[in-house]
C-alpha cells in the first residue's frame, strides 16, 4: 500500500511516500497510524497528536475509524483552513 505523507508530516518521518506491507490486524486508518507510530521515532513524532492529523484513503477524506480494506493509496496532511 501506497502511504503519503505532507507538509510536517513528510518532514517528521522523513520521507514523501513509502511502498508498505501491512500486517494483517492493520484494517482502519487509526490502526495504521498506532502500527505506523511504532516504526521509528520519526513517525512516532509524526503522529504523536492525531488531531493534528487529517486522512485521506484513495483520494477520500477519511475517519480514525474507516476501513482501509482494499485502497492503493493513504494519505496524511495536517488540517487546512482557508482564508
Amino acid at each position: 500500500m501506497k502511504i503519503l505523507y505532507f507538509a510536517w508530516l513528510r518532514e517528521k518521518t522523513g520521507c514523501r511516500e513509502e511502498e508498505l506491507d501491512l500486517p494483517a490486524a492493520v484494517t482502519t486508518v487509526g490502526e495504521l497510524i498506532a502500527w505506523l507510530r511504532q516504526r521509528d521515532a520519526g513517525h512516532a513524532a509524526a503522529f504523536a497528536d492525531v488531531k493534528q492529523v487529517r486522512c485521506a484513503v484513495d483520494m477520500e477524506f477519511a475517519p480514525l475509524q474507516a476501513s482501509i480494506g482494499q485502497a492503493r493509496e493513504i494519505a496524511f496532511f495536517p488540517p487546512v483552513t482557508g482564508g
